[in-house]
């Protein structure tokens, strides 16, 4: 009798797990006069079958010999039979029978066994699935189950429905003989397509328990599916998006089939063969000739995929480079040749500092002379760069300029010797006569291929002051008269730096004309009082032209005590002095002048 049509009935159940106690209380009040009671199970063919016996009067409980109930039985006071350890042949239909001297009772119980079953598992998996081909992908297994449950698979929590020569299930429901239980397999036999690659299989038991339906799941198995090759890519791998000469290109081809396909052809410009490898392709330190279209396909040729692939390449050509000598006021043309694969940025770099012009040399000069470098960068590609210098050396012969003036304290005298020349030349002062030489200068810093190399003098007597530049290419000579510090004379002035000449506008000159036009007119002033005062008074001229003539040596740093010396002495020394006094001497017309007058008063006063 099925459980719904027990409980339609509306007999008395006691629902019990398999294994544990069944307790079944006598449906029965207990009547007064109650003698004993017992209990009994009914045989499938009626027949019933005494198993617990208890007297009410002398509190004695006796059990029958029936061996599946033998030392599991237990029969309270009250009359509720306990059966240890339920089994599946404890089901049946039990009867609680109270007997008095005028009645006897009886009130049946039915008792149902539940047994879930284990969780399922599905067993004799197939190693692979290969597609467009119906294959067993396994068997779905739960064990111990009462009552009998049913199996469903499922593919990516979804229920699979049989589908003829794609999806068939066989279920096989196995009961053991000594224990009842049943054992439920279900095979899945399926035809997988590309799409169940990573498809989740399994299988969920549904059964009865004391409280209803329950279901069970099953771990998922994803199955390895086995597909043809339907399509070929080829992939550059780079570490950068463009590629330049002296990188190394891997080139790897690859097929959508499972497993993907181990070995390709590759073909490479220029080849006409297909080179077969690998699905990766690695070429080494490639040049501008590997720019071009690459391939690859299955070694049967079936299949092909192409990509074009471009080396950019930077060449530049400095004309001239290295180190180069020229010679001041050379021309020297420069050149910077690029060549690319894409457009470039070229830009100058002298001696650290960006220029703004490519450098162009019609007419060289010692300021050209530097470290020039002609770099050029490729646009989008990453550390594609070159760069050439050119090491400029701008030689020169010492060329000398000297200038006087005398100081604004009116007790000492500046002369500056102004030299130009690379490599920078030496400067020796001398004293022209005596030849001695003066150590006591200072030097400007050298730019350019310019310096200046000053002294400042205090003459008592007129002298001639020869500077000499030396370099490597030749040694140039140039002299210059100094009057003594009484005599006034024509003051030259300093050469200006090329930055301050720069600066001078046409106002800066106007003023220095006519400052010097002013000087002019003091100086004829004081030339023409002087020859006044000379005729006025002669004895005191006689005084300092002569004087005693025991000295040999020009004084320029006179001390305000010193003895033994007379403008006598000066202008006979003066007038010994050699006349090869550079071009700016003989400009010197004030000077000249001024001498023949000393050597006339000189020998007037000898006479």
């Amino acid at each position: 009798m099925a459980l719904e049509d027990i409980q339609a009935l509306g007999l008395y159940t006691v629902n019990a797990i398999y294994g544990d106690t069944i307790i079944m209380p006598c449906p029965l009040e207990v009547p007064e006069g109650l003698m004993f009671g017992k209990w009994k199970y009914e045989m499938p063919n009626g027949s019933p079958v005494f198993i617990a016996f208890r007297s009410s009067t002398k509190k004695s409980v006796q059990y029958d010999d029936v061996p599946d109930y033998k030392d599991r039985l237990s029969l309270s006071e009250n009359y509720t039979l306990s059966i240890k350890n339920a089994r599946i042949s404890d089901e049946k239909r039990f009867v609680c029978m109270l007997v008095t001297e005028d009645d006897v009772s009886e009130e049946p119980t039915i008792v149902k066994v539940f047994k879930q079953p284990s969780q399922p598992e599905i067993l004799h998996q197939a190693d692979l699935l290969e597609t467009e081909k119906l294959q067993m992908l396994g068997e779905c297994v739960a064990r111990d189950s009462y009552p009998e449950g049913n199996v469903t698979w499922y593919k990516n929590g979804r229920i699979l429905q049989p589908v003829e020569d794609v999806v068939v299930i066989n279920l096989q429901k196995i009961v053991d003989r000594s224990t009842g239980l049943f054992t439920m397999t279900s095979s899945l036999q399926y035809m997988p397509t590309k799409e169940d690659a990573d498809a989740k299989f399994s299988c969920i038991v549904t059964y009865y328990g004391p409280s209803g339906q329950k279901t069970i799941q099953s771990e998922p198995i994803v199955f390895d599916v086995h597909y043809p090759t339907e399509k070929v890519t080829i992939q550059v791998l780079s570490q950068s998006r463009t590629i330049k000469e002296g990188d190394n290109i891997t080139l790897k081809c690859s097929g959508n089939g499972n497993p993907p396909p181990q070995e390709f052809l590759f073909y490479i410009p220029g080849e006409t063969e297909g080179i077969r490898s690998s699905d990766t392709y690695v070429m080494t330190d490639v040049r501008r000739n590997a720019t071009g279209e690459y391939k690859c396909s299955l070694t049967d040729k079936s299949m092909m995929d192409s990509t074009t692939i471009t080396v950019h390449y930077l060449d530049l050509q400095l004309t001239p480079s290295g180190e180069v000598t020229k010679q001041i006021g050379e021309a020297l043309p420069v050149s910077c040749t690029i060549s690319s694969s894409r457009n470039a940025t070229v830009f100058w770099i002298k001696d650290n500092t960006r220029m703004q012009t490519s450098p162009s040399f019609s007419s060289l000069q010692y300021q050209d002379a530097g470290n020039y470098v002609c770099e050029t960068t490729l646009q989008e590609v990453e550390g594609l760069r070159k760069r050439q210098t050119l090491k400029l050396i701008v030689e020169g012969k010492p060329q000398i300029k000297m200038t006087k003036k005398t100081n604004t304290n009116k007790m000492s005298k500046t002369i500056i010797c102004h030299v130009e020349g690379f490599p920078k030349p030496a400067v020796q002062w001398t004293v022209t006569g005596t030849g001695s030489i003066i150590n006591k200068t200072e030097e400007t810093k050298y730019v350019n291929g310019k310096f200046a190399s000053k002294i400042i003098i205090a003459p008592e007597e007129n002298v001639t002051l020869t500077c000499i530049a030396e370099n490597e290419l030749e040694r140039t000579v140039t002299s210059m008269n100094v009057s003594a510090i009484s005599i006034p004379e024509y003051d030259e002035p300093e050469d200006r730096t090329d930055d301050n000449s720069e600066k001078v506008n046409d106002q800066a000159k106007l003023i220095v004309g006519i400052v010097v036009g002013l000087l002019l007119v003091a100086l004829v002033a004081g030339v023409v009082y002087w020859l006044y005062v000379k005729k006025s008074k002669p004895a005191v001229h006689s005084y300092f032209l002569n004087p005693p003539l025991n000295s040999n040596s020009t004084n320029l740093y006179p001390q305000s005590d010193a003895k033994g010396k007379s403008e006598k002495a000066a202008a006979q020394n003066f007038a010994s002095l050699p006349r090869t006094a550079s071009k700016h001497v003989d400009k010197d017309l004030g000077n000249i002048e001024e001498n023949k007058k000393l050597e006339e008063n000189n020998h007037k006063s000898e006479t």
